[in-house]
């Protein structure tokens, strides 16, 4: 330790035997280290391992057999998969495309409007009615959409009847031409409540007093939503699509309670493909296979989103400044 002392107008500097402690240059490291080794025993190395896995011909028990590219070459030639990645395409837009989009205007409706004309609280309660298929089980509301899509008895057909509209009765989850289309409708419902709450968070942030500007220059609900709202929130809009797209393409739950992939293969997606491959047809190598595809997609998607919002991002602070 080194002490300045002024004697005489001079100023001299004494050194003690005591060093200064040295702190730790990185202590923030070993918080993330628990965190870092809990990613690692349960994400990296089972997928290390499923992808060696995926190089094999095995039936789950016995040694597995080495068989190199053989299922990844019969994978591009595998009809049935292919059918199962153009529904998780249909189930994008089930569960991506079509919930931002209305939670988007429902966010905007509940605290522009609904939050003004009838009180915050007012808002939190139908945010929170929105939310509530998100926290229900999956298992559960599959259950119960299966009751209200059955053929015979089903809430819908017996309402469709009530109303004079018998015609339109239809066996909604066991029709090649419709289950799909199903499905998609029941996601819709379960997945709508997240943008809502992710966006109505955004625009907690947004400044007030555009708005006011915006409304007192004559501006309706419609154009301030769309050159206020719109471009104030566009970073929850990228986490929204990139979160709910991932979600989409690894859907298992209600395809499994739903329809089980059926009827004849209408609904099936990768990941129930996978699933079924891995466990029914013991296929253990093949089914690998189909999960490591669909989880290398799944990462390739989410670097290029995350690229794309970083560049947006940027451009927007270079307009800025």
């Amino acid at each position: 330790m080194t002490l300045t002392v002024e004697r005489g107008g001079r100023v001299v500097e004494q050194h003690t035997g005591r060093a200064r402690p040295r702190r730790p240059r990185d202590p923030y490291a070993l918080f993330l280290l628990p965190g870092v080794l809990a990613f690692c025993a349960v994400v990296v190395v089972p997928f290390l391992m499923n992808t060696g896995v995926s190089f094999t011909e095995w039936q789950g028990v016995g040694s597995p057999t080495w068989s190199g590219l053989a299922n990844y070459r019969e994978l591009l030639d595998d009809d049935e998969f292919w059918a199962s990645f153009r529904h998780s395409l249909f189930m994008v837009v089930a569960m991506a495309a079509v919930p931002t989009a209305i939670g988007l205007v429902l966010a905007a409706a509940l605290f522009d409007f609904v939050g003004k004309h009838f009180g915050s609280r007012t808002a939190a309660v139908l945010r929170a009615c929105f939310y509530l298929p998100q926290v229900l089980p999956i298992a559960v509301a599959g259950i119960v959409w299966s009751w209200i899509l059955a053929p015979e008895g089903g809430s819908l057909n017996e309402l469709l009847k009530a109303a004079g509209l018998g015609s339109w009765q239809q066996d909604w989850l066991g029709d090649p031409d419709l289950a799909l289309y199903s499905v998609m409708g029941v996601m819709v419902w379960v997945q709508i409540g997240f943008p809502l709450v992710v966006f109505m968070a955004g625009l907690q942030r947004v400044d007030p007093q555009l708005y006011e500007a915006a409304e007192l220059d004559g501006a309706g609900w419609w154009r301030r939503f769309w050159h206020i709202t719109l471009p104030q929130i566009r970073p929850e809009t990228y986490v929204v699509l990139l979160w709910c797209t991932i979600a989409a393409l690894k859907v298992f739950g209600a395809v499994y309670v739903l329809t089980k992939g059926g009827p004849g293969g209408a609904t099936n997606v990768p990941s129930y493909f996978s699933f079924t491959t891995f466990f029914e047809k013991t296929q253990v190598g093949y089914g690998a296979t189909i999960s490591t595809v669909l989880t290398v997609i799944i990462l390739v998607l989410a670097l290029i989103g995350l690229k794309l919002q970083t560049r947006a991002e940027d451009a927007e602070d270079g307009v800025r400044t």
